[in-house]
């Protein structure tokens, strides 16, 4: 139980991180997409492209074996995981922030200009409430999402939730029911996430819908 247990928060903690860290970095890129300055508009679309059509599990293997290699350092495997987590979660948050961005309603903005608002509390105040709270459904399915996908960090030696999994079928070769617990703990979590990020959403942005 203590392996299984240790697993999930490991896995809980991982994602978590990675999906903070990977929201800031999608939200530069969607920004970036939006201002559509040239050059760094091309770099950010080039790099949520190539993100987004990689699979996952190359992507750690990467990180975790291909850069070190080349660079010559030498990292924790959850470093890798947490990087590698990190930088997917950006790509596809990145894109779902850039609808958001898009769908912005240019009269609001323009009204805004006509009350001399200063840029920063047209974008803080007008734009970017409305973004999340448009984009909020796609962003915590997103998530939950990608949390279920990260089992693939155990595959460059994360001791996750599922790498305890198969460490403990390995030993007593009772796959039936090592996989249904498995199974079982990765619905409790993702559903503990959703409840989670609904608190969060109607504690925050929430109270502008109501």
């Amino acid at each position: 139980m203590a392996l299984i247990f240790n697993g999930a928060l490991t896995s809980l903690g991982l994602t978590i991180a990675a999906g903070i860290i990977g929201f800031v970095v999608a939200f530069i890129l969607a920004y970036l997409r939006y201002r559509r300055v040239r050059v760094l508009d091309r770099i950010a679309a080039s790099y949520i492209d190539f993100i987004r059509n990689t699979p996952l599990i190359v992507q750690p293997f990467f990180i975790a074996f291909g850069l070190p290699l080349l660079f010559g350092y030498v990292w924790p495997f959850w470093c890798h995981a947490l990087l590698a987590l990190s930088i997917n979660f950006s790509g596809y948050f990145a894109e779902i922030l850039r609808s958001g961005f898009a769908s912005t309603q240019k009269g609001q903005i323009e009204a805004a200009a006509a009350l001399n608002l200063p840029n920063k509390t047209v974008f803080g105040s007008i734009i970017v409430p409305q973004i999340l709270i448009k984009m909020f459904p796609s962003l915590s399915s997103q998530f939950i999402f990608l949390f279920l996908t990260t089992g693939v960090i155990s595959e460059i030696g994360v001791e996750d939730l599922t790498h305890a999994g198969l460490y403990i079928d390995s030993r007593t070769f009772r796959s039936f029911e090592v996989y249904i617990i498995l199974s079982a703990l990765y619905v409790a979590i993702a559903l503990f996430l959703k409840a989670s990020l609904h608190f969060v959403f109607m504690r925050t942005l929430g109270k502008r819908v109501a």
